[in-house]
């Protein structure tokens, strides 16, 4: 069996060493493994907008970064100086995509973390800012193992699972969300096989998801999104688990677009349909999920694909990048603090009341 520690150092869509900020070029995936390096807060607004980085919680693992090279570039001639130089970084990322929540959750913190030692030196100031962003990749990482040990109540030996999109390692600082279960049970021995939709228009499924698994030793097919009903009407799928970008306080959930249409057919089939979220990605702000700002992308997007055209020329084209899946037809959330049925409202409130800040500690990924 690989060793799925060596995968996800391997895979890691932001790393920091030596000093050095690194982005995992993920629109070059799977054909070409390409390193960008982040060195101010322009440099990550512009990754992340294009998509070398994706997934809400590492967006916000990158947003904090950029947050650090804001920093490292400030003048250090007193606070006041400092802050406006730090607001005007943050107002910029926060700019660069407007659905994922954890944008937002690590810019915030970063703040907070500055605001709160308005009293020290700069200098000191600089240090803490580097040790925020620091703090939020590791966390995130126990965050996800301990979403992977959860995700052993709904994933048995022998099942079949699809998903949509990507809410693996490369959406996240390791292991992923929607994906940990599948590594936790694959570190288990168990046969686990993944059915993932390709997700167009972007094919994040197809290249990222599938990339990742493939890598891991998982049994991993690859079908069209226009396929889910056929095959769940086939009787081959056990359980359906996606990530979310942001989720409301009722428990809707915004994920890649076409996550709706899953959950619909899931339910049709009979079959049941989970969602893999951090408590950093619940929004209870939000109230419901009309409420979240839905990002559209460039039509270009839908009518071409690889530099070619699919669509005859001057036609219209809708392509936003998420759609919201009703709580209802959630089967249960899945959060580094367990496994939650219905009622989502109540029960999330408790989940975001009783949890530290971001969140729980981890218990250690179950090997075989």
């Amino acid at each position: 069996m690989q060793n799925l520690q060596n995968l996800f150092e391997g895979i890691q869509p932001v790393v920091y060493r030596d000093g050095r900020i690194l982005f995992l070029d993920q629109t070059a995936l799977p054909a070409e493994t390409r390193w960008i390096e982040i060195d101010s807060a322009e440099s990550c607004r512009d990754a992340i907008k294009r998509l070398v980085v994706r997934g809400a919680p590492a967006i916000g693992i990158a947003a904090a970064f950029g947050m650090l090279a804001a920093s490292r570039a400030a003048a250090e001639n007193g606070f006041e100086g400092y802050c406006a130089h730090m607001k005007k970084a943050r107002d910029l990322l926060a700019a660069s995509r407007p659905t994922a929540v954890n944008l937002f959750w690590a810019l915030d913190r970063v703040e907070k973390k500055i605001l709160a030692c308005r009293d020290r030196p700069v200098g000191e100031i600089k240090a803490l800012v580097e040790e925020e962003a620091v703090k939020i990749q590791k966390e995130d990482q126990e965050v996800c193992r301990a979403i992977g040990v959860h995700g052993q109540e709904i994933v048995k030996d022998g099942m079949t699972v699809l998903t949509h999109c990507n809410a693996g390692a490369l959406a996240t600082s390791r292991y992923g969300t929607a994906l940990a279960p599948i590594y936790a049970a694959k570190e288990r021995g168990f046969d686990v096989k993944v059915f993932v939709d390709e997700t167009r228009p972007l094919l994040q499924g197809s290249r990222l998801t599938a990339y990742e698994l493939l890598q891991s030793g998982v049994h991993v097919t690859v079908i069209t999104d226009g396929m889910a009903a056929s095959v769940m009407g086939k009787g081959w799928i056990d359980a359906c688990i996606v990530g979310c970008d942001r989720m409301a306080a009722n428990g809707d959930a915004a994920n890649k677009i076409g996550t709706y249409g899953v959950a619909l057919l899931a339910k049709a089939h009979h079959i049941p349909f989970y969602v893999a979220c951090p408590l950093s990605t619940v929004d209870p702000a939000t109230l419901e999920g009309k409420d979240i700002e839905i990002e559209e992308r460039d039509p270009a997007e839908v009518t071409r694909f690889m530099g070619r055209p699919t669509a005859p020329a001057g036609v219209e084209a809708y392509n936003p990048a998420f759609d919201v899946t009703p709580h209802h037809l959630i089967s249960g959330i899945l959060t580094e603090k367990g496994l939650i049925r219905a009622p989502y409202a109540e029960n999330l409130e408790r989940l975001l009341s009783s949890s530290r800040f971001p969140g729980s500690p981890a218990p250690v990924m179950p090997r075989g």
